[in-house]
């Protein structure tokens, strides 16, 4: 998680295919459920557009920190609309269980 936190914002669709599917893998590696702190730190990963469908993978990866709605920082500068689908998505509390 770190590293794909570290690498920073998700590129955007004019990535190369080798730097999408580099993120992408770096991804699907993270352990779920997240914490609410790991939550809060992929929220600022989000780039300017759905970077082929990996943005929702991400999104996905958010929602399974359990428990309240985390403070989130994120998204990161230039992450256009991913900020109000992320705070919409996330309105209220989540469920514990």
């Amino acid at each position: 998680m770190r590293t794909f936190v570290a690498d920073g914002p998700l590129p955007d669709r004019d990535a190369s295919e080798e730097v999408i599917d580099r993120r992408e893998r770096q991804l699907t590696a993270i352990p779920r459920p997240v914490t609410p702190e790991e939550a809060a730190a992929l929220a600022t990963c989000f780039g300017p557009d759905d970077c082929y469908g990996v943005a929702w993978t991400l999104m996905h990866l958010i929602e399974t920190a359990p428990g309240p709605v985390p403070q989130l920082e994120g998204p990161g500068p230039g992450a256009g609309d991913w900020a109000e689908v992320l705070r919409a998505r996330w309105g209220g509390e989540r469920p514990t269980a």
